[in-house]
Order: C-alpha cells, then structure tokens, then sequence
C-alpha cells in the first residue's frame, strides 16, 4: 500500500499544495492565488492570514478529492519565500503585513546598520553585506516607523515558519531563513548576538533555528479532511526546494527559477561565498548554494497583466507568449531593465529602477511582453556572469517554477544563455521538492536520488545561433544602461525622500 506525502509553497503569488506518493507519482495538486501588494515605492508586502486562507483552502480540495490518500499522509513539508518577516503577537496573530525578501524601503536603516556593524566581519561570518534582503534593517524601519506594531511584536518568523506554525502551534524557524537573514554566522550555525544587541533586536524574538528535514510537530486538527497527528518538518526556502526538485544535486549544475521573483542557484561541494551573491545551505548534506535573487521576475509579467494591459482573461499569457512568439529576438530594439522593486543580486541597488529603452509607436503589447520575458533572463546571465567571475562554470542549466512551463520563455532563456536548458514543465517545483524533503525525514523515499522518480518528460531548449548573437548585442545595451542610469536612480530617490 502506498504512503503520501503532503507539500505545501507559499509563494509569492500563490499557495501551491501537492500529494505525492511513495511511489513517485504526483496524485493531485492544488493552488489558490494572492497579490503582491505595493502601496508605496520600494514596498512589497503581502498578508499572512491570506496565505493560511488559501493553504487551508488548497489542501481543502486535495483532502475533498482524495480522503483515502489523506487518511495515509506520512509527513507535511512547508516551503517558500526567504527571507519574508512575519511579525506576531503575544496569542500569534500579525502585527501587520508581512515584509517581503525584496522589500526596499529600509534605505536609512540599511546605511545605519551598515555604519554600525563591521561589514568585512560580517561578510567573514554571514558570506554578505547588509543589503535590502536582511532582516535587521527592515525590523528596524518598523521599529522606527510603526512603534505600535513593534511594541505588540513577540516572534519574527518566515513565510512556510508561519504555516508551519499555523498546522502545529510550534514556533520555529528554517536553517536557510537564518542563513539568508544577515545576522547568522553560517559556520558555527548560530545568531550573531552581539551584532543584534548593537543595533538593539532582542534574539528573544527569534525562535529555535532547525534543519530543513527536522521534525517541529504535529499537524492540529485545523484543516478539514488532513488528519490530526502527522509530523511536520520546519520545511525548506522555496529556491532550494525547487532547486532540489530538478534534481540539481551535483557541482557545477545551475537552476534559474521563474518565480515571482528570479533565482538563480549554483550548486557547490564546499562552502563557498561572494560579495555579488547570496548563501544557502543545500537540503542535501554536504553541498551548497551560491544563490542570486531578482527582486522582481515573474511578478513582471502579472504586473504587465493586471495593471497594465487590465486582462482576466485566463487564457492571456497563452495568447501573449504566442504573440511574443512572433516577435524578433531582442524585441526590435526594446530593452527592459527588471529593476521595479529595486534590485539585490548582483547590483544590490535599493534605488535602481524599472525602464522600458527604445520604444518607438512601432511597438506593441506583444513587443513589449516579449522585451519582459528577455529582461528576467538578461538578469539570469548576469548572475552567470558574476558565477564564472568567481570560477563557478556551469555545466548544466535547468528552470523550473511557473515561468517554465512557457515555452518561447525557455527557448529565450537557451538562446540569451547560449546554453540549452532543461525543464520539466509538469512538475510543481518547490511544493515537490519540499513534499519529497518530508517523506525522506520519515523514511518514506530512502535516496536523494528517488527524486528522479518524479522528474519525467523533460524538455530541452537549444539555443539558436542567430538568436544568440543578436542577444549578446542586445545583452551589453542591458548592462550598459544601469551603469549609465545609476546616479539618475539615485537622483529619483532623493526627489522622492523630500516629499
């Protein structure tokens, strides 16, 4: 008789739950979709209790649609965004909305902390400097601007860690928040506190740090139809979940995730860290990951959907990459910058900002969705570049998320990489990766390499050489452009800051 396994992501515009079974068959899938909210500039922010609604909501359907499978559930894993800031209260519900990973309104605090602890010590201990992602700053703009909210505030935790929480009524936090959090030294595996106490964050409210597979409690009778009783992992960040879900477990292979924000995952036998890029532990034991992240990826194209084009239809971004399918590579000299949330990875600019170059009354909505879709990937070969400046050569490329599952998107992503690349577009990324993270923390997969049981009909995109050589034009245009617009970027700030 077969067991199951319950994954769950939250991601940056859905929740996603998958039922997998022993035998490496993904039985049903479920989503139920939110907004990125950005009410002023520089802001992301989304609502917790959205995501709880839609998780119970989600694994509603599944439990509906296959009680019997349910019945046999083994483990539940939680994955999603890092590092996300959930603050709660004293009976743990929100003070506010969460503040998202590519958050950037914290420019003040971020130069405070940056004047303020030792940057070249911290790079020592945490692989980073203090940018935009780290927790502190944007807990300190809170501190600084919602003294309300931070007075009710008693537990900082992530995005899964609140699911986590919500299932179990234990309060934990993943190994790769902490990592991705700036303020936890990746070698000793322990909170840097004397850069907490100078910059005044009690470490009472951060809870107990876990491993990626380690059991943090039992499910609660809060969802109907999901059993009381079943263990539940502190779960993994959604990058290295679906990193893990390509089966990416060997030096030298590269994921690019299509995410609403765009990941880029180098995956390393030895620690290894850069002043470009992010670190991450790796849910397989003893490997790594040098991590770039793009604030804004996939949440472009819901943007250009939503609030420009005003479209519901649901059948539009099948009708939009069709559309852009036919549109010269390099969009007929219309370049994106992807900047619209800032940026982190490798620019680390909190100021810099989207830009449409080269638009000319020949351009239409196909063009300019088309110039979207290159942008992301324009930032992807960026990161690569960064990589192969640091010795890091990739010696293969996969995609996986939502954006994967588009076809003229991969074939763009192979021709601006001049690589091919690898996707499974019918698996569910970071949900699989997490639900197959949880049945090997209870025994239910025994390899790392059963993973491969679900990683059926690939898709391969080979680059085109004419393509790649407009691309490599059109590519030094991108980069040439933020050089030239820096100090402008900067400029709008201030104008903004005087009001």
């Amino acid at each position: 008789m077969n067991d199951y396994i319950l994954g769950i992501d939250i991601g940056t515009t859905s929740v996603k739950a998958v039922l997998v079974s022993s035998e490496g068959e993904i039985v049903d899938s479920e989503s139920a979709p939110h907004d990125l909210m950005s009410q002023y500039p520089n802001w992301a922010e989304e609502d917790a209790e959205v995501w709880w609604e839609n998780t119970v909501n989600a694994v509603g359907r599944l439990c509906g649609r296959s009680p019997g499978e349910m019945n046999r559930v083994r483990c539940v894993g939680c994955s999603g965004m890092v590092p996300a800031i959930v603050m709660l209260d004293d009976k743990g519900g929100p003070v506010r909305n969460t503040i998202q990973q590519n958050d950037a309104r914290a420019l003040k605090q971020i130069k405070f902390v940056t004047e303020t602890i030792n940057q070249q010590q911290l790079f020592e201990r945490t692989g980073g400097f203090t940018n935009q992602q780290h927790i502190i700053p944007r807990l300190l703009w809170v501190k600084e601007n919602e003294p309300e909210a931070w007075a009710r505030a008693k537990t900082v935790m992530g995005s899964y860690d609140y699911i986590v929480y919500k299932l179990t009524g234990v309060k934990s936090l993943e190994m790769n928040w902490a990592a991705e959090s700036g303020c936890f030294d990746i070698y000793k595996r322990e909170w840097i506190y004397e850069d907490l106490d100078k910059v005044g964050i009690s470490p009472e409210l951060l809870p107990q740090v876990n491993e990626s597979m380690g059991i943090v409690g039992e499910t609660l009778p809060v969802i109907g139809g999901l059993p009381a009783g079943i263990p539940v992992i502190a779960g993994s960040a959604d990058h290295v979940a679906s990193t893990f879900a390509a089966g990416i477990v060997n030096g030298g292979d590269l994921l690019i995730k299509f995410g609403g924000a765009g990941d880029i995952l180098f995956c390393l036998d030895k620690i290894q860290t850069s002043r470009k890029l992010f670190f991450d532990y790796h849910i397989v034991p003893d490997k790594y990951l040098l991590n770039g992240c793009m604030a804004a990826s996939g949440s472009l194209v819901k943007w250009f959907v939503n609030d420009i084009i005003e479209c519901g239809d649901p059948d539009i971004f099948a009708q939009l990459d069709q559309k852009a399918g036919a549109v010269p590579a390099a969009s007929e000299g219309l370049v994106v910058l992807p900047y619209f949330l800032g940026e982190k990875t490798p620019i680390f600019d909190p100021t810099a900002r989207g830009v449409f170059f080269g638009l000319t009354l020949s351009h239409t909505k196909a063009h300019i969705f088309r110039a979207i879709l290159e942008c992301v990937i324009y930032g992807f070969r960026h990161h690569v570049d960064v990589l192969q400046e640091a010795g890091c050569v990739p010696k293969r490329i996969f995609a996986t998320n939502g954006g994967a599952k588009s076809g003229i998107w991969r074939q763009i992503a192979a021709d601006i990489l001049g690589k091919p690349v690898c996707s499974y577009p019918s698996h569910p990324g970071s949900s699989l990766g997490v639900a197959f993270l949880a049945g090997k923390s209870v025994g239910v997969f025994r390899e790392w390499d059963d993973i491969h049981m679900f990683l059926t009909d690939p898709q391969i995109n080979m680059p085109d050489e004419k393509n790649v050589a407009i691309y490599n034009r059109s590519y030094g245009i991108y980069r040439d452009l933020y050089i030239q617009l820096t100090d402008s970027f900067k400029a709008l700030q201030n104008i903004y800051n005087d009001k």
